[in-house]
């Protein structure tokens, strides 16, 4: 079905007149040019000169009539700011472990949805396809049109608790996720996002009311290779703590990437900031492969991220998985209890071996577990990762 009108409470508008595409605009975004609605009014600034300031991510970029941000999906048609609206570039049904969240609905299955851009370039992307497709002509994945209600409809139907904005970077297109996510919150359906954290307040407080769970990448702990990337390390940083500071569940993943983040010294200044926000946020290190433009070096050894992961305890993380590797990690797949050490759930991969966890506490010292757990979605039969239809 074709894109339906954004409801109002939302907070946006849609625009009737013929899409005008700035002549920057590769083959790609001038198909996504009628895939639009104005921007949230949350997210935007009229600036004394004309240009509109966009809030969507941590580049506020101020944007002349005509032209685009850096993300190259949000420009400025005749005074407004357009942004995407009524399709995905990609979608699937898998483990929300997959995300990776640990803490939130362990074994069930997440709907993933993405559209298409992104505000960063990471050379080693590994949602490539998506997220380049407006910057790089080899990225190829043809918008498909859906509503909100269709998007949400599904995930009942596939019988997936959760619906995550992931694939591209879903700051960018956060007018669309709060579309769906609010179709998705009147099934009584979970939401999430999977972001590269390159946020802004304004964005955070225009989703609070519409996510329940956030996961952000934490690249590095080095500001040059954040620039290299095309971002900055601080905006990342003050994004995480206002994640936490707003009260959306909260897990943060490190891809280790031998010869660019791997040092000891990085991972424990990494490990010591995601504590200094809370000793019970998630640290997830998982492992790099060759991908993308970033082929000039191999995967990330297993005892590589066994040693990121002891780095995190020895900072405080009271919970720090190593990831992508199924069965040569140890010990490190599973959640302990910080207080007995019993192992409350076990895992294979993105495979839920066993949850012990009673009320989200420990079933041998009764210690709370921090998480979003909800019995009602325990045993939920998976779709084992199988593409979707779109309707």
């Amino acid at each position: 079905m074709r894109g339906a009108n954004p409801p109002a409470s939302v907070g946006v508008i849609v625009l009737t007149m013929a899409a005008r595409v700035p002549a920057s605009k590769s083959p790609v975004a001038r198909v996504l040019a009628r895939r639009t609605v104005a921007a949230a009014a949350e997210l935007v600034e009229r600036l004394p000169d004309g240009r509109l300031k966009c809030y969507s991510c941590g580049h506020r970029c101020p944007i002349p009539e005509g032209r685009e941000g850096v993300c190259r999906v949000r420009y400025n048609e005749g005074g407004v700011l357009k942004v995407p609206w009524g399709y995905v570039g990609a979608i699937q049904c898998d483990p929300i472990e997959k995300k990776p969240f640990f803490h939130a609905l362990p074994g069930s299955d997440a709907l993933s949805f993405g559209m298409l851009g992104c505000d960063l370039h990471c050379g080693y992307c590994q949602n490539w396809f998506t997220s380049q497709s407006i910057r790089d002509p080899q990225a190829v994945a043809p918008p498909r049109d859906v509503s909100p209600a269709g998007l949400a409809e599904l995930a009942a139907e596939c019988g997936a608790p959760t619906v995550v904005s992931t694939y591209n970077e879903p700051l960018i297109t956060s007018e669309w996720a709060v579309g769906v996510f609010s179709e998705a919150k009147r099934r009584g359906l979970y939401t999430a996002y999977v972001s590269n954290g390159n946020g802004t307040p304004q964005v955070l407080d225009y989703i609070r009311p519409w996510i329940d769970f956030y996961k952000v990448d934490l690249k590095s702990m080095d500001d040059k290779h954040y620039r290299e990337l095309g971002g900055v390390l601080a905006n990342v940083l003050d994004t995480i703590q206002g994640i936490h500071d707003r009260g959306i569940w909260l897990e943060v993943l490190t891809l280790v990437i031998p010869g660019f983040n791997d040092s000891e010294d990085e991972l424990r200044r990494a490990a010591a900031f995601v504590a200094s926000v809370s000793k019970d946020v998630p640290w997830h290190v998982t492992a790099f492969h060759p991908d993308y433009k970033m082929t000039d070096r191999g995967g990330t050894p297993a005892a590589t991220l066994v040693r990121a992961a002891e780095i995190g305890t020895e900072e405080g993380l009271r919970y720090v998985y190593a990831g992508n590797l199924p069965g040569r990690v140890g010990r490190w797949e599973d959640t302990r209890c910080p207080e007995c050490g019993t192992t409350v759930i076990e895992r294979y991969g993105f495979r839920v071996r066993r949850n012990r966890l009673v009320a989200g506490a420990c079933p041998k010292c009764e210690r709370p577990v921090p998480g979003r757990w909800d019995a009602r979605v325990e045993g939920t039969t998976r779709t084992n990762g199988i593409p979707l239809p779109v309707f």
